[in-house]
């Protein structure tokens, strides 16, 4: 079991590169920019409560990974003309933890495959912790952007 853990991490952390990778690639074409940027699984907010997004926010913000993506660290109050630009920096990470839950998925069908389903469950819960979940928070943190963002135009107009 530690054995399967360890290697789930493994993979987890090596997905994260492959996954800025495959998001290097795609970021300039226009599937990119239409669709994949508005991606957005879950919109309403009761639901990411009960999935727990909530607790895993704190977490993030209170341990070791905080300090991961330091572009997206907020140490000062926001300025709404810095808004678009963490908007942007948001989504490059929310899509590179997308590409890097992909990748990792396929390692997971083959565990399936071989019928190491103890393994594949794992890599599953593994994947989901380091890959979806914050995938996930990233979009909750857009919509709000999104939300302010219209707010100010409203204002503005």
């Amino acid at each position: 079991m530690v054995k399967y853990f360890t290697f789930s991490l493994s993979i987890a952390f090596i997905s994260w590169m492959v996954g800025m990778v495959i998001n290097a690639f795609l970021s300039k074409t226009t599937f990119y920019q239409e669709r994949l940027s508005k991606l957005n699984f879950i919109q309403n907010e009761h639901i990411n409560r009960w999935l727990g997004l909530t607790p895993f926010k704190w977490i993030i913000m209170h341990s070791f990974f905080k300090f991961f993506n330091p572009k997206l660290s907020i140490k000062k109050r926001i300025l709404a003309k810095e808004l678009n630009e963490y908007r942007i920096e948001m989504t490059t990470a929310e899509l590179n933890h997308l590409f890097a839950f992909s990748f990792m998925s396929v390692f997971m069908f083959i565990k399936i495959v071989q019928g190491l389903y103890l393994f594949a469950l794992v890599m599953l819960l593994v994947n989901v912790l380091m890959n979806l979940y914050p995938s996930l928070l990233q979009q909750q943190n857009k919509r709000r952007i999104d939300r302010y963002l219209e707010l100010l135009n409203r204002r503005s107009a």
